[in-house]
C-alpha cells in the first residue's frame, strides 16, 4: 500500500497534467488491471473526471 506521502505526490503530479497528457496516461496505464476506455468516451469527460480516473487507478494498482 502506498504511503500517504506517495499518494499526495501522485495527486500533485496528476493535477499538473493537461487533457491530452491525462488521456495518454490513462490509455497507457500499466497496473494490476488494464484501463479500457475508448478515445471517444475520454473526449466526453471533464479534465477533473480524467484526473479522478487516473488517481483512482494509481491508488488501486498498488
Amino acid at each position: 500500500m502506498a504511503s500517504k506521502k506517495d499518494m499526495e505526490q501522485t495527486a500533485v503530479s496528476i493535477t499538473s497534467l493537461d487533457r491530452n497528457q491525462l488521456k495518454k496516461r490513462i490509455k497507457n496505464f500499466r497496473g494490476r488491471f488494464k484501463l479500457d476506455f475508448t478515445e471517444r468516451y475520454l473526449d466526453k469527460l471533464s479534465v477533473e473526471r480524467l484526473r479522478h480516473i487516473l488517481f483512482a487507478a494509481f491508488i488501486n494498482a498498488g
